[in-house]
């Protein structure tokens, strides 16, 4: 035990110090090439550097490195609460239907207002207006799972009517897109790439803030996330009320993916290797383990995304979910065939 428990302290201070060393490296890296003494000057308050490097690092590269790492650390965590619910080793983040509710509302805000064409000094209304539209539409699909989880008593069930939601909200999408201009769909398809630097100073504030509650009710609900792993039957049988549990784990689940989605569109994969990462490195199935774990794998993971897509020394960016779907699906496939017959 003791050995173990060494073992697995080693192993966080690791991972604790890749996500740190890997935050530094996403500011210090980017598609703009600036020589590392200049950015550590502005970093540390030293000397006088050009007003473009302190404007580049401290109002977009810190910034996109707190969004990214929030971003991991909210889509790790969700990812293992859904795959733990529904006892399913492929479940993401996104399994529940909020993400399309997301995108249904970008999509209502986007190709049927003209507020997507703001220009100028109105731009922070239209970039504004597009994640209060998805988080708005997050929320009401959320809504609509809580309701429903009230009545139905079978998590699969459950499971089942969140993919039907969402299904049902893409469909109205894909009607939105068929009607739209050719400006707009742009602006629509753009949006669902996934991006970080939008996320204006008000709305990290707002991100953090909905992210630290999602991840409270989290932590909150690691008991009832070991009960609920043998399955539904198992966590009734020793005295756990299992539909409140279940609404709580939601409106978390809920709170990290609806917000994600709506500030930085829906990005896809770090949800579902992530958990399997943790699993695979600690060997062990406790949430008191496994949620710290994906905290700082999902993190490490979204910073080393985020550095590739700059292409560092490169004027060109690249959307950042090719780099999850390149970085997560190879891993998501290593991991279920080695695992075939424990998960």
């Amino acid at each position: 035990m003791k050995t173990t428990s060494r073992k697995y302290r080693v192993l966080f201070i690791l991972l604790t110090i890749a996500t740190v060393a890997l935050f530094f490296a996403d500011i210090f890296l980017g598609s703009v090439s600036i020589p590392f003494q200049d950015v550590w000057h502005v970093l540390s308050g030293q000397g006088s550097t050009a007003s473009a490097t302190e404007q580049i690092v401290l109002y977009f590269r810190i910034p996109k490195a707190i969004v990214a790492t929030l971003v991991g650390i909210a889509l790790a965590v969700s990812g293992l609460q859904m795959q733990t619910v529904f006892r399913n080793p492929l479940a993401d983040p996104y399994v529940l239907g909020i993400s399309s509710g997301a995108g249904l509302g970008v999509a209502l805000f986007v190709l049927q207002t003209g507020f997507w064409a703001t220009t100028g000094a109105m731009l922070w209304l239209k970039d504004f207006g597009i994640a209060t539209a998805g988080w708005i539409g997050a929320m009401a699909i959320l809504g609509l799972i809580l309701a429903a989880s009230a009545r139905l008593k079978n998590s699969m069930t459950i499971l089942i009517f969140g993919i039907m939601i969402g299904g049902a909200a893409s469909a109205i999408v894909g009607i939105l897109q068929y009607f739209s201009s050719a400006s707009a769909l742009k602006t629509y398809v753009l949006w669902t790439m996934g991006s970080f630097s939008n996320v204006s100073p008000q709305q990290l504030s707002l991100l953090f803030v909905a992210i630290i509650i999602g991840l409270l009710l989290a932590f909150f609900s690691i008991k009832n996330l070991n009960a609920l792993l043998p399955g539904d039957t198992y966590a009734q049988s020793i005295g756990m009320n299992v539909r409140r549990a279940r609404t709580i784990i939601f409106i978390s689940a809920g709170l990290l993916t609806g917000t994600v989605t709506a500030f930085c569109g829906p990005i896809g994969f770090i949800g579902i290797a992530v958990p399997h990462l943790a699993r695979f490195t600690f060997r062990n199935a406790n949430h008191g383990t496994l949620l710290p774990a994906s905290i700082l794998i999902g993190a490490s993971m979204m910073l080393l995304c985020d550095i590739v897509s700059q292409l560092p020394g490169s004027e060109n960016i690249l959307p950042i979910n090719t780099i999850t779907a390149l970085m997560g699906i190879p891993v998501i496939i290593f991991i279920i065939f080695r695992n075939q017959h424990k998960y």
